[in-house]
């Protein structure tokens, strides 16, 4: 009906005003430019593409073949890499993709849990269990957040996984690589590295570089620090010809029929921009990270890893228990227009009422926010959560804050020179 298609356009502008006037913390989300934004939009979206630029299923696809040979070619420039495959629709699609390149059903891969922060995909309920993989989690030094090496070495002897696996969705800090490279060259096993949520800080020379520190296969997701599409993305530096050519056809026909071909362009879009913007925008994304962890500290927030500058990345992770759980706090945040979400951490056996949440930089960076803004963002949620103030008058204040960050920084302004950051704020 048509009030019904009305109905559903209301509710769509409805959350836009929304968002517009809050701050959202949520770590694996962020913002397009509107120039990828217009890829969306485009006839691109109308059209399938099965197979590889030039070697096409369908007619019709000679614009879209240059435009994917462009993205491939950025996305080797930036990440300085050999191989690219840009066509998985989303960073789980990336990791399916590389689940089914690299074992058989039945087969050992090693990872972390999901209470130390794992992505589900690594979970027997996720896409591992789909593939019928066996998973083994590494020990892990709750203290610092980090994979623990010499029982993590231990573990990959006893095991002898075909394939070592690492990535995480609170992934404060580098995993292990170079520590265990000469144990991955002694089994014999296959390293694979999901970056969806750093794969901005990787591009942007601010956090590990996996691809250079022995990784076989990077897989990741394009709209977390990295400000693309929802979409995927599998890289390879180390790779055989035998692997580029399992990992291209796992991604089609394995786990995609057409790619999206719009989110391509705009994933294409976004990694040109990268090249102009990309690295200053990771530096304050992590600046921003530390900001905040150092502002809630103060405020005697439980923030993990004080000890170490709480963050190398654009997350923190808080530990809310003694004021509620993190389901409340998410609750109460958003009830103030603070967008947040729950998080298992190190010890919860619930991921309905964990004791954390969990909170990111990266789209607050994207708006022009620096670090004097992450002290009145760690003011505001003190005002939430331990003051317990009501959550519609801290609105309020939450909107006051955010009309004057609503423009998307880093990136090209419809066609013209790309942005300088010291010239917006």
């Amino acid at each position: 009906m048509k009030e019904d298609a009305l109905w559903i356009k209301e509710q769509v502008k409805a959350h836009n005003k929304w968002f517009e006037e809050s701050i959202p913390m949520i770590a694996s989300e962020n913002l397009m430019s509107p120039l990828a934004k217009e890829m969306m939009i485009s006839d691109f979206h109308d059209r399938y593409a099965e197979g590889l630029p030039g070697k096409r299923y369908y007619r019709g696809n000679i614009y879209v073949d240059k435009v994917e040979l462009k993205c491939i070619e950025l996305a080797q420039r930036i990440f300085r890499c050999k191989f690219a495959d840009v066509r998985p629709i989303s960073g789980t699609v990336a990791n399916m993709a590389a689940l089914f390149a690299l074992t058989q059903p039945g087969e050992t891969i090693t990872c972390t849990s999901l209470d130390h922060g794992a992505h589900i995909s690594t979970a027997k309920f996720g896409a591992v269990g789909f593939r019928g993989v066996n998973t083994v989690t590494y020990p892990f030094n709750t203290k610092d957040m980090v994979i623990d090496i010499d029982g993590a070495r231990k573990l990959l002897l006893e095991q002898r996984p075909k394939v070592a696996q690492f990535g995480l969705s609170v992934f404060l800090f580098p995993a292990p690589i170079k520590e265990l490279q000469d144990t991955f060259q002694e089994i014999g096993c296959t390293v694979w590295y999901d970056a969806a949520h750093v794969l901005g800080l990787i591009a942007g020379g601010q956090f590990q570089d996996p691809l250079h520190e022995g990784v076989n296969v990077l897989t990741a997701s394009t709209h977390k620090t990295f400000p693309g599409p929802n979409h995927g993305i599998v890289l390879g530096h180390n790779m055989s010809e035998e692997l580029e050519k399992k990992m291209n056809s796992a991604v089609f026909p394995g786990v995609t029929s057409s790619h999206h071909l719009h989110a391509m362009a705009a994933l294409a879009i976004t990694l040109a921009e990268w090249e102009i913007y990309g690295n200053e925008y990771a530096k304050q994304v992590c600046k921003n990270a530390k900001a905040l962890g150092q502002a809630m500290n103060e405020l005697g927030f439980d923030v993990l890893c004080a000890h170490k500058g709480f963050t190398q990345s654009h997350t923190i992770a808080v530990n809310v228990a003694a004021h509620g759980g993190g389901n409340q706090a998410s609750i109460d945040l958003e009830s103030a227009n603070i967008i947040t979400n729950k998080n298992m951490l190190p010890g919860d056996t619930s991921s309905v009422k964990p004791s954390g949440i969990r909170l990111g930089t990266q789209e607050m960076t994207r708006l022009g926010m620096r670090e004097s803004e992450m002290k009145e963002v760690a003011q505001l949620i003190y005002r939430v959560v331990v003051k317990k103030e009501n959550p519609e008058h801290v609105k309020n204040d939450v909107k006051a804050l955010k009309k004057n960050f609503t423009k998307v920084r880093y990136c090209i302004n419809e066609g013209e020179e790309a942005y300088k950051f010291h010239d917006l704020v």
